[in-house]
């Protein structure tokens, strides 16, 4: 039987390992996965780094491949270059308008050509096209990144994402075709789901990529006093030239962050200011004719006073599915660290978040003040919360905000969010956030071993914030420790800068955007272009701001001229990054801006949102034209459970990451999922149940839940546990639709209708309510807050708790809003 798993025919049920195929390679009667093989390579010199990551592809098939992989990069890094090889050719990408490279991509392709694009989906996540690999082939891209490091707190940190993590997609599906191959349904609200959302293998499958790191360290200098990789097994050796050479232990699985910290002495971020002259005078030249360059400010925050500000706080804490596990525990007690770091003089409130905002009962309306009572009962709320339901993140930002919208200038107004970031809106937050975060101070803290980095530092840019990683339980201490320190009063406010001297500064081109306070331990990096009037750039820049105390702070550099090549990329990529938030944030002038933005990817050869990389072999090497396609699935997160569907998107009313208990839940379909997962789903052809011996007769539906016996129907149908070992793999389970809700209800109509005595009906409700709870997380977003209610019913207690026949009554008619009156098929684009 043939299984489509995405782009990928398999024709085994169990799929095995060949030793042929290469190390961790699976085998199928077609051959591999096309991606057999990631690359990373990175050097970095004192706070430099320029990385080249190959990624190999090989075509199992006997007939012409495309593959596709979406995968993350760091944020924070410009992608300058990119390079195929392939048959001993090699072809050199260049960076177009991202119309215009598809268009050279699509025509090579038709054409017979080798090709490759790679296309930036958001800051971090890029999608990586390869056209016309020929049977048995293997093709290698080659991408160039350069940067910077992020240094604070006496450590710079080297962090290299390998998944792109599901992502919660809101809003209502849109018509017609997908505009990408991953397994999302674009939506309103995420227009480019379909783009951003890979598929997933499952759990368990064999590890299918080769996977190898290197870092060389290079502390030109500084005092280098340790390495330590907090997610993986590595090995650290020292060459005769003094660098050192980190190298990932064998084995390891593309499922998580790489991360390298640093530690270097308190002089690592020396206050600098280093200024790189324009190689190409003609297209760099200002009106009189004179050269133009970019500088780096380096300034490091003065030493602290003791003296603090009154803060108004509000803590957003995200509850969803995919939060479960070891990330939620670590959210429970970073969000009781910040709460419990707050004075008697501050006021705060705390959010809680999935699909719904709750706020702790016992504490009163808006901000209270931060007494040890009102701290005592947030916390106790903190602690028994739990992973549930999905990532609806506008609404409780936009209370915070508006919480915080008193511009009382006698108090600090910080806005703190707790999170994994997994959302596919970040677009649509930031354009309906960024005008209600003018003023306030936002932080974000990310909770995961795969976080959405991107998105939470543009939140936390947008803010005038600082952004804390955190990938792993043993990382929170030191990460709390930070976040206590950036939340205090700031030791400068209100910076900005001015040039002195022949240094003239292009004020528009400062990046980032909006200056942050400085805060202990973590230095101002600014960069940005300049004119000047001499032949050497002689000048300095003055950074002005107001201290703690309410004196005026200044700080005077010196400017020294470096041949710094990668200087020019670094100020591009945060250039553009700021003129993409501005493109989704205003409503007007976003023509000028994406020119503006062409215009800078374009001139420095730094990719964006608006361009492509592409290269384009001359060769013809497939005449007949036929073409296989194939979207390369990913691994899970480490330490997620699988999401709903194994490789399904997460959807709006959907949980992010259901629990093992209900992914035993078994779906009646013609196929199983035992190989991997992808678009499946889409696909999915129903037939009747197999009614169980003594089952209760059901009506047929479509996508059926298999009829449990009467006495064991609730235990059957959303079972508590999962297979023993040496079970076989239980297929998928997927969201409950409208025609699973129908046979639901009338299954426990019947039951209820049948149960005569308060006795009966009383264990009859008991058991619908443990039910009830098992399935919330896979209802539509409209049934949660009924269910939630009902469950409150049935479950309340005390003098005014309803009767037996009450309850009955309430449960009855919930049941019977549920049944369908007409089953109508659902349109194509949402099946």
């Amino acid at each position: 039987m043939t299984v489509r798993t995405g782009a990928v025919e398999v024709f085994e049920e169990v799929p095995r390992l060949e030793p042929e195929g290469g190390l961790g390679a699976l085998r199928t009667e077609r051959g591999n996965l096309p991606l057999e093989l990631i690359e990373v390579r990175a050097a970095v010199v004192g706070l430099a780094v320029r990385t080249e990551l190959a990624q190999g592809f090989r075509n199992p098939y006997d007939v012409p491949l495309e593959a596709t992989y979406i995968f993350p990069l760091p944020d924070r890094a410009a992608v300058t270059r990119l390079r195929m090889e392939a048959a001993d050719r090699v072809v050199e990408g260049v960076v177009k308008e991202r119309e215009a490279a598809r268009a050279d991509y699509e025509q090579a392709v038709a054409e017979g050509r080798r090709a490759s694009i790679a296309e930036e989906e958001r800051p971090g996540v890029f999608t990586l096209r390869v056209g016309n690999i020929m049977p048995g082939e293997q093709v290698v891209v080659r991408t160039t990144l350069s940067g910077r490091l992020p240094y604070e707190d006496g450590q710079a940190t080297f962090r290299f994402p390998l998944v792109v993590a599901p992502r919660y997609i809101p809003g209502a599906g849109l018509p017609g075709e997908s505009v990408g191959d991953g397994t999302a349904t674009d939506t309103d609200r995420v227009p480019d789901a379909s783009r951003i959302s890979p598929p997933v293998l499952l759990p368990g499958f064999p590890n299918p990529v080769r996977l190898s790191i290197e870092v060389g360290v290079d502390p030109a200098g500084l005092p280098l006093s340790g390495l330590t990789s907090s997610l993986h097994g590595v090995t650290v050796g020292e060459e005769e030239d003094g660098r050192r050479i980190v190298r990932l232990d064998p084995g390891a699985r593309a499922d998580r962050d790489f991360v390298l910290r640093l530690g270097y002495g308190g002089a690592a971020a020396a206050t600098s200011l280093v200024v790189a002259r324009d190689a190409e005078v003609p297209e760099s030249a200002d009106a009189d004719g004179v050269p133009a360059g970019t500088f780096l400010l380096t300034v490091l925050p003065p030493e602290p006073t003791g003296d603090t500000r009154p803060r108004d706080v509000v803590l957003v804490l995200d509850r969803s599915g995919s939060m479960g596990g070891w990330k939620m525990t670590a959210a429970r007690r970073a969000a009781a660290r910040i709460v419990d770091t707050l004075s008697a003089a501050d006021r705060f409130t705390v959010f809680t978040f999935d699909h719904e905002v709750t706020t702790p009962p016992d504490l009163p309306a808006g901000l209270v003040p931060a007494t040890d009572r009102h701290r005592f009962r947030a916390v106790r709320h903190l602690s028994a919360v739990d992973a549930r339901g999905g990532t609806e993140m506008a609404v409780p930002l936009r209370k915070a905000a508006d919480l915080l919208a008193d511009r009382d200038p006698e108090r600090d107004r910080v806005l703190i969010l707790v999170t994994d970031g997994q959302v596919g809106d970040e677009d649509a937050l930031l354009s309906d956030l960024s005008s209600a975060f003018a003023g306030l101070r936002v932080h974000t803290v990310g909770i995961d071993s795969a976080v959405n980095a991107g998105f939470l530092r543009r939140l936390a840019s947008v803010g005038g914030g600082h952004c804390e990683l955190v990938e792993s339980e043993d990382r929170l201490d030191a990460a709390m420790d930070a976040v206590h320190r950036r939340i205090g009063t700031p030791l400068v406010t209100g910076l900005r800068l001015a040039g002195e001297g022949s240094l003239e500064l292009d004020r528009d081109s400062i990046t980032p955007a909006r200056l942050p306070d400085l805060f202990a331990g973590a230095p101002l990096v600014v960069a940005g272009r300049f004119g000047n009037a001499a032949e050497k750039p002689d000048g300095a820049i003055i950074a002005i701001g107001t201290a703690a105390d309410g004196s005026t702070w200044t700080r005077r550099v010196a400017a020294v001229e470096a041949d710094d090549a990668g200087l020019a990329q670094f100020w591009a990529r945060g250039r553009i990054r700021d003129l993409e938030d501005r493109y989704v944030s205003v409503r007007q002038g976003q023509a000028e801006l994406e020119r503006a933005i062409v215009e800078t990817s374009v001139r420095y050869s730094v990719l964006s949102r608006f361009t492509a990389f592409v290269a384009v072999d001359s060769v013809v090497v497939n005449e007949g034209g036929v073409l296989k396609r194939v979207t390369q699935p990913v691994d899970l997160p480490h330490g997620w459970d699988a999401p709903v569907g194994y490789g399904m998107p997460m959807a709006a009313g959907a949980p992010q990451a259901a629990p093992r208990a209900m992914m035993a839940r078994a779906l009646h379909d013609d196929f199983s999922l035992d190989t991997m997962s992808t678009k499946t789903a889409r696909a999915r052809v129903s037939r009747p149940a197999p009614s169980a011996p003594g089952s209760v007769p059901m009506p047929p539906v479509s996508n059926p839940i298999a009829p449990p016996p009467p006495i064991e129907a609730s235990r059957a149908a959303f079972p508590q546990k999962g297979g023993r070992r040496g079970d076989p793999p239980m297929p998928a389970p997927r969201p409950v639709t409208a025609d699973d809700l129908d046979a639901f209800a009338r299954l426990w109509l019947f039951r209820l209708a049948a149960a005569t005595t308060d006795e009966a009906r009383t264990t009859l409700l008991s058991e619908l309510v443990t039910t009830l709870r098992q399935m919330t997380p896979l209802v539509p977003a409209e049934q949660v807050a009924a269910i939630t209610k009902l469950i409150s019913t049935l479950t309340a207690e005390g003098v005014e708790a309803p009767d037996v026949a009450t309850r009955h009554e309430a449960a009855t008619a919930y049941l019977k809003s549920l049944l369908k009156t007409e089953r109508r098929r659902a349109p194509f684009w949402k099946r």
